[in-house]
């Protein structure tokens, strides 16, 4: 796949991904946070992510991870010099999101370094698609590609789809960093590679 097929491939996910109806949505979520227990299982600090419109997941899957009494970390993404940077991270309380650039929220300042990625035992990665072998189509912009190589080499790396978004196969690249698993609403926890 080219970098235009992949441009294709993001809209036509994304395009799906409108198409799919709050009600859905919502029931989705709430599967998601069903397979949370058994995925994060004696897991400390779970680095996870502020789901956008139409991305799989909610806040409700934030407070879960809460309940369940683990450390949340969520991404803070900034390209200064017009480069993705490896993403610094937040710890997520309740209520605690703040408005971000692009419209996104992200948690309150102090910020950890890129590095805190490493403390995560699960590291949930939002994805537009993945494949069996664990390759992730993301939204291009570079920033989980630059992110992930410093999660620890033991770190469950789970890609957060819809079910027909956990695909055959995608076209590798060489700093593609392989998921470990993909997270789907009715599949639950799926092991790759």
């Amino acid at each position: 796949m080219t970098s235009g097929s992949k441009t294709e491939a993001r809209k036509a996910i994304l395009a799906a991904r409108r198409e799919v109806t709050a009600a859905v949505h919502d029931a989705e979520a709430d599967a998601l946070c069903g397979h949370l227990p058994g995925l994060v299982g004696a897991a400390q600090t779970v680095c996870a992510y502020v789901p956008i419109k139409f991305e799989p997941g909610s806040i409700t899957l934030l407070d879960k991870l809460l309940q369940l009494g683990k450390r949340v970390l969520l991404p803070v993404a900034r390209s200064d010099d017009g480069a993705p940077h490896p993403m610094r991270w937040g710890v997520y309380r309740t209520g605690g999101l703040v408005p971000a650039r692009l419209g996104l929220q992200e948690p309150q300042q102090p910020w950890l370094p890129a590095e805190a990625v490493a403390e995560a035992a699960v590291v949930l990665v939002p994805t537009l698609a993945v494949d069996r072998t664990g390759t992730r189509l993301g939204r291009g912009a570079g920033f989980y590609d630059r992110t992930l190589p410093l999660a620890a080499p033991t770190a469950r790396l789970v890609a957060v789809v819809r079910d027909d978004e956990l695909v055959d196969e995608l076209p590798a690249e060489p700093h593609d960093v392989r998921m470990t698993h993909a997270l789907t609403p009715n599949r639950g926890l799926v092991e790759l590679g």
